[in-house]
């Protein structure tokens, strides 16, 4: 059993879909270009400032000269020591 629809009716109805699709073209765009929050996970600014993390720890600076040095905080410094300690855990294991 189909519905019946005159012309004007399907039309109206394409205008709606229509309508509808841009909405959700709009949402699509906004979902792609929106920050995600939290730290990123070792993109190359991170990488950048892990390497440079682990040459001044190596050479004895503190943690605190080291965040001071990269402009971000001693809690964040804290986490690459975190990872640093990790990698060389795994490398005496080895």
């Amino acid at each position: 059993m189909k519905k019946t629809m005159t012309l004007e009716d399907a039309l109206q109805r394409i205008a709606e879909l229509e309508t509808e699709n841009s909405r959700l073209k709009e949402e699509i765009e906004y979902y792609k270009n929106k920050k995600t929050s939290g730290r990123q996970k070792h993109n190359a600014k991170w990488m950048s400032i892990y390497n440079d993390f682990v040459a001044c720890h190596e050479q004895g600076m503190t943690m605190v000269e080291i965040a001071k040095r990269n402009g971000i905080s001693e809690r964040s410094i804290y986490r690459y020591k975190e990872y640093y300690d990790e990698l060389q855990k795994k490398e005496n294991e080895n």
